[in-house]
């Protein structure tokens, strides 16, 4: 009459009984087997010698940060596939950085070009000004064929040797790579000028 009901409520009321003659600890999980002694000892001392204090995990988080991002670094001077960040990793995005890097593109030299026809814009002779336009359109038009033709000629490479696999964003990455100067790419080139992806 004067009991509490929270022990009421707390107790199931269908709880199954069970058979079993292994006796396990009471506070361990059901299912899990009790740790043996010196399993529990072990992991009571790796607990009790790492520090929880918040400043101590934001330096391990931070230092964990720095070593991911110094192997990422090696990585992308390397080429080590292990470390590469996600949008590099994969077969197919690394046949589409040596698709690239194997030829002479008209992308990679727009920005030395478009250095020279603002010097040549900027001189105050007519004609110098007119040729300078004149070169404007001829690069864009350069880059917009150049882009196309390599875009067609990877598409059909992708599909002939990736054909089962996800190729979804592959030109794309490479037009991106196509429009750095080859010394600034990353993942640093592997493969020379006229060899073969």
């Amino acid at each position: 009459m004067f009991r509490s009901r929270a022990k009421e409520e707390k107790a199931p009321a269908d709880a199954v009984v069970t058979d079993s003659k292994q006796t396990r600890d009471p506070q361990a999980k059901k299912g899990r087997p009790t740790p043996k002694r010196s399993e529990a000892q072990t992991q009571r001392r790796s607990v009790a010698n790492t520090t929880t204090s918040r400043k101590d995990a934001a330096k391990r988080q931070r230092e964990e940060r720095r070593a991911q991002m110094d192997r990422q670094r090696q990585a992308l001077a390397g080429g080590d596939e292990r470390y590469l960040p996600a949008r590099d990793k994969g077969p197919v995005r690394k046949f589409a950085r040596d698709f690239i890097d194997s030829r002479f593109n008209v992308a990679e030299f727009f920005l030395p070009m478009a250095v020279i026809i603002l010097v040549l814009s900027m001189v105050r002779v007519g004609s110098l000004q007119t040729i300078a336009l004149l070169l404007w359109l001829v690069v864009i038009v350069l880059i917009v064929l150049d882009s196309f033709v390599t875009a067609f000629r990877l598409r059909k490479q992708l599909a002939e040797r990736f054909d089962g696999q996800n190729r979804r964003g592959a030109v794309a990455y490479a037009l991106m790579r196509s429009l750095q100067m080859r010394r600034l790419r990353l993942p640093k080139p592997q493969v020379k000028r006229g060899a073969r992806p």
